[in-house]
């Protein structure tokens, strides 16, 4: 029983944290893939600059623009993953503890269960005889 309360507990956590992967992905990845964003407007910027032949604002700033608008975009969606997972983390783990508290109390109280016995096991003219006779349990 200790082993299928056990199986059953751990079946419920890992169904749980099949996704959390992602998350963390998400959170790890979304920062570079906004950098990777900030240099390709870079070098828009640079390019217009070598285009225009001067260096002018109106050269530069769309590249820049787009450079900070990757950024910005990057850490928006890191941001909110890395909070969530940190949060799915922290209540998948709570909810690990309150199944192996449940799964401990469960075995503890069928372990004070008294095992009835067969007439032949038990003693003649005991107070035990004759409450577990009538159906009830010390």
């Amino acid at each position: 029983m200790e082993r299928s309360a056990q199986s059953a507990a751990s079946e419920a956590v890992t169904g749980l944290e099949r996704r959390m992967p992602w998350l963390a992905t998400i959170a790890a990845v979304s920062p570079f893939v906004g950098l990777f964003g900030t240099v390709m407007g870079i070098v828009d910027a640079f390019h217009g600059l070598g285009t225009a032949g001067s260096a002018t604002l109106r050269a530069v700033a769309p590249g820049i623009a787009e450079a900070l608008i990757t950024t910005a975009a990057g850490l928006f969606v890191a941001v909110p993953a890395l909070v969530a997972y940190n949060l799915f983390t922290a209540r998948i783990r709570g909810y690990a503890s309150a199944c192996d508290d449940f799964c401990r109390e469960l075995l503890n109280s069928l372990e004070e269960i008294p095992v009835r016995t067969t007439p032949a096991q038990r003693p003649a003219n005991s107070e035990a005889t004759r409450e577990v006779d009538r159906g009830l349990y010390k």
